[in-house]
């Protein structure tokens, strides 16, 4: 095994993947050996929660550690904005040979795709045809190994779908879950073989670190599995999550909520057909699982698992069933904000077999990353000095790190923190999302109005809309969950509590599945005022879109040398 520098690190993501799925978290679940692997060899987060469940704001979000509102990346039409620091920036600094495999939905400036020495996409329907914003069918460093007429057959099914699921007999190879895996197993052989991808043909043992991430397209909709998965969760086998007859009847339940009902609930279909479907997207998280099997038989194999950083989350879930719906939407329900969270490196201190319950988020990844990497230590805080100039304001730099992009001051734009039980950090009391850009709310009335008001079609004949629509907040502690949105009305509830009309509140003990919404009753006054107080708290601290510089000394220095022709 060669040594380099700074460790690898593979970022796997999958798209929309709730925790509910996987067995290790949930009676619903069903079981993912690699995934149990993984947790097994680090530290598996029970409550991980993540900054916004919409694709792109997520993403942008765990690559630059900053909240929507901080980076302005919103909507899935708002991508990762031109020059923010992010990982693979940082990394390519470093000195990293960096890829991304298969869905982007996060870089389109030029500036950002060239910090990645190895790019193939791969989404839903196949070989991206360029014809979606932020998508794009060239690659770079490498040619696709399984061929592309293969892996667009092995699509065909999901992009001339009819029904709400299907079952297919392609040729395995081709389906994205496996198509990515081998393209990771190429990628791992050659940059091992010390290749740098960038057309020089020069081999050796492996000396620069490599960082990539492996986005995985399922199990996201288009509901569709090869025969081999599908067979092993017959209709009988699945587990139904509990629902409310009634919840969304219930005027308690915010509009918007019961809008989102209207598009995505299962009412009209018999039980077979829904087991049929969540059957399906099981399927397809058990193909993914398989996939990430082999990446980690291949860095076995390759002797350079104990070099290696793993990190698996999903950018959000799916109600897959949760709330009598399938689908997603701007709403908070655990299945939606909820993901499987795990990190691992034991040759690096990281625990094994771990499990923290501590409500975090994704963002918090990239620092935990640089801290684990030894890049830059974000936990101790400098010290004053009498008579000394101010400190850095930011983390501290560690070894000879010479770069204008990555000092303690651009560090300190990073608003996540260090994950506990992962490093020293002390247990977290909450965690925070957040959806909507300040756009009128799309009610009932505008959905009825809709040609077709149900189905995919209202789904994506109201989608700007819905993604736009408020400002919505969402503080998660491990007891309680408070939604609110002032944008919609700041009306307090007639029976006595504090709450506005479109509030939410659930008691996560007593109602797990968030089935009724408590946010009304007077009872519930002194919940909803701490849980404003977090929220205030979690605004306050990251209220800065763009970190202001901060001095370098106490009094006035030397006039700063600024450029002004950018």
């Amino acid at each position: 095994m060669s040594k380099t520098k700074y460790p690898n690190v593979i970022f796997i993501i999958a798209d929309q993947m709730k925790w509910s799925a996987l067995r290790m978290y949930s009676d619903i679940g069903i079981e993912t050996p690699s995934l149990e692997r993984l947790a097994s060899e680090g530290v598996r987060f029970e409550t991980g929660i993540t900054p916004h469940p919409l694709c792109v704001p997520a993403r942008v979000s765990m690559m630059t550690s900053r909240y929507a509102h901080s980076t302005g990346s919103r909507r899935n039409e708002t991508l990762m904005p031109p020059g923010e620091l992010h990982a693979f920036r940082i990394w390519k600094e470093l000195g990293y040979t960096t890829g991304l495999i298969g869905k982007n939905h996060c870089f389109i400036q030029k500036s950002d795709l060239d910090t990645l020495d190895v790019r193939l996409e791969l989404s839903h329907g196949g070989i991206s045809l360029g014809d979606y914003l932020g998508e794009d069918n060239s690659v770079k460093g490498m040619e696709w190994v399984v061929p592309v007429d293969v892996i667009n057959k092995s699509h065909s099914s999901r992009n001339s779908m009819v029904g709400a699921f299907e079952v297919s007999d392609h040729d395995l190879s081709g389906y994205s879950s496996s198509a990515i895996p081998t393209q990771i197993e190429a990628f791992l052989e050659r940059v091992t073989n010390g290749e740098t991808f960038d057309g020089s043909k020069e081999t050796g043992e492996q000396e620069m670190p490599f960082a990539i991430q492996v986005s995985f397209p399922d199990p996201h909709s288009p509901n569709e599995v090869p025969r081999k998965y599908a067979d092993m969760f017959p209709p009988e086998s699945i587990n139904l999550p509990p629902t409310r007859d009634g919840e969304f009847d219930d005027l308690a339940t915010p509009e918007r909520n019961r809008v989102l009902y209207e598009m995505l609930n299962l009412e009209d279909k018999q039980e077979e057909e829904v087991r049929n479907i969540i059957g399906t997207y099981l399927a397809m998280t058990r193909f993914v699982d398989d996939g990430i099997g082999r990446i980690l038989d291949k860095l076995d194999e390759l002797d350079i698992r104990d070099n290696t950083i793993i990190v698996f989350t999903a950018d959000h879930g799916d109600f897959a069933g949760e709330h009598n719906m399938f689908g997603k939407g701007g709403v908070y329900y655990d299945s939606l904000v909820r993901v499987p969270y795990i990190v691992s490196w034991p040759a690096g201190g990281v625990p094994q077999g771990e499990v923290d319950d501590s409500p975090v988020s994704t963002i918090d990844l990239l620092p935990t990353i640089l801290h684990l990497s030894g890049v830059a230590d974000f936990a101790s805080s400098p010290t004053q000095k009498a008579g000394d100039d101010l400190p850095p304001a930011g983390p501290k730099l560690l070894g000879n790190i010479d770069s204008e992009i990555i000092t303690s001051e651009s560090l300190r734009r990073l608003q996540g923190k260090l994950l506990p039980t992962v490093t020293d950090a002390p247990a977290r009391t909450a965690a925070f999302s957040e959806y909507g850009t300040g756009g009128p709310a799309f009610t009932l009335d505008m959905l009825r109005k809709l040609p077709e008001p149900k189905g995919s079609a209202a789904i994506m004949g109201s989608l700007w809309a819905r993604e736009a629509e408020g400002r919505r907040k969402m503080v998660r502690t491990r007891d309680w969950k408070y939604v609110t949105d002032l944008s919609s009305g700041s009306d307090f509830s007639p029976s006595g509590s504090t709450a506005h009309s479109q509030d939410e509140l659930y008691d996560l003990i007593n109602d797990p599945w968030e089935l009724t919404n408590v946010a009304h009753s007077s009872e519930n006054v002194c919940v909803i005022s701490k849980m404003r107080a977090l929220l205030l708290d979690w605004m306050l601290e990251t209220e800065e879109y763009n970190a202001v510089p901060m001095p370098t000394v106490i009094g006035r220095g030397s006039k700063p040398e600024i450029d002004i022709n950018q």
